[in-house]
């Protein structure tokens, strides 16, 4: 019996290191296009930025223990093609390799944005080890970058470009921060803390182009015609499915490759986890595409266990988290269908969570520096009983008595 996974990234890895913990004994060949062995992404646009962490504290094992358990890896190379049929990856070196079972974990890439002046020098984009490298070397006092969009990735990477002594502007289509991912509470209270830290924000921005200097961009150009000066820009504004070997394959895809429970694809044979995966939710009856390390590992515990016989894991709410100057926001659950918002504490401390109701069920909780109230707040996500708000609302009550 054999594995072939597709994609040595966090969820590649964390599949490949389940499945010889739940007992798999059979070949497990893991294939990745960057010439690093499995590593953390998060960290890039936080703590590598700011030179606080190295390479070694990325990866997720040494590259021996691939050796030691077995597992082949190869590094530096591009799957182009998978033939179902023959049940047959290949490979970029002209090499086939065979599998029984698949697992697809090729991520996402950043959304592009199209416009006149887009092909300048002075693009940026955080992917990987090499972009947030490159990124690193430019951040220094009078640099200035602009930053369009102004979700979670942008304003981490503002908040370690301001740390750094770059001047930042974030440029946002919406009215407000985080408008796809978040509340107004919390957007208001980040948009608060960044421009303390001088970080200047502009929003309802209708980008028309950018205006350039010697091949490399100078600014960014508004449909009104004004111009926002930079040395840089870097475009967050969303990512795409990495999906096109599963749809060349004829898997069935609609915004990722649609899977089950299993983390498995309309061929029995193959998987695919992490954020190119379209997978259910029970817990809010729809399904979702969820961009965080929390699902890709979860995905990989499902499709180790179905491939090695293990129990299924247990189902998981999805969490996400973002550090960004002495902030650290944990969130549990997705804010849908809700109808009432509660905040308990006081946003001015830097100590607080919102929760989002929907008919007295937390749907969702979003903490700042409040561990507490995250972890509890994944339990009542669980649970799906109703809460007594004005019991929620009271910090006099601790967390685990509401």
């Amino acid at each position: 019996m054999s594995v072939v996974i597709i994609g040595a990234g966090h969820g590649g890895g964390t599949a490949a290191a389940m499945l010889r913990q739940q007992g798999y004994d059979g070949s497990i060949v893991l294939i990745g296009e960057e010439p690093h062995p499995p590593y953390q992404r998060p960290p890039l646009s936080k703590g590598w930025l700011k030179g606080e962490v190295d390479a070694d504290a990325l990866t997720l094992r040494p590259r021996e223990w691939y050796g030691e358990a077995k597992v082949g890896l190869r590094t530096s190379t591009r799957v182009i093609r998978i033939d179902r049929d023959a049940k047959v990856v290949e490979l970029s070196t002209g090499d086939r390799v065979s599998y029984d079972h698949l697992i697809i974990a090729t991520g996402a890439r950043a959304r592009k944005l199209v416009l006149p002046g887009s092909d300048l020098a002075g693009f940026l984009e955080l992917r990987t080890i090499e972009d947030a490298e490159a990124i690193k070397a430019w951040f220094k006092p009078g640099f200035r970058l602009a930053i369009i969009g102004g979700g979670y990735v942008g304003l981490e990477v503002a908040a370690s470009a301001r740390a750094l002594g770059a001047e930042v502007d974030v440029l946002e289509r919406e009215d407000r921060l985080l408008a796809r991912v978040a509340g107004p509470v919390l957007s208001g209270f980040f948009r608060e803390v960044h421009e303390e830290h001088g970080v200047r924000f502009h929003f309802g921005c209708d980008i028309a182009g950018f205006e350039g200097l010697d091949g490399h961009v100078s600014g960014v150009r508004m449909a009104n015609g004004d111009v926002v000066g930079c040395d840089a820009v870097l475009v967050g504004i969303g990512a795409l499915p990495n999906d096109e070997l599963a749809r060349d394959a004829g898997l069935t895809c609609d915004n990722g490759v649609v899977v089950d429970a299993e983390a498995r694809t309309s061929d029995p044979a193959i998987f695919a986890i992490g954020d190119m995966t379209q997978r259910p939710m029970s817990i809010y009856d729809r399904s979702l595409r969820l961009e965080s390390v929390p699902n890709a590992l979860e995905q990989a515990r499902q499709a180790a266990a179905a491939i090695s016989g293990a129990n299924p894991p247990k189902p998981e709410t999805p969490w996400f988290w973002s550090d960004q100057y002495d902030l650290k926001l944990q969130i549990a659950g997705m804010p849908f269908d809700v109808d009432q918002v509660v905040v308990r504490g006081d946003p001015g401390s830097r100590r607080f969570s919102v929760f989002h109701l929907s008919g007295g069920t937390v749907q969702a909780v979003e903490a700042i520096n409040m561990p507490q109230d995250f972890m509890v707040g994944r339990m009542m996500l669980g649970a799906r009983r109703s809460v007594d708000p004005s019991r929620l609302a009271d910090t006099g009550i601790p967390i685990k008595e509401v």
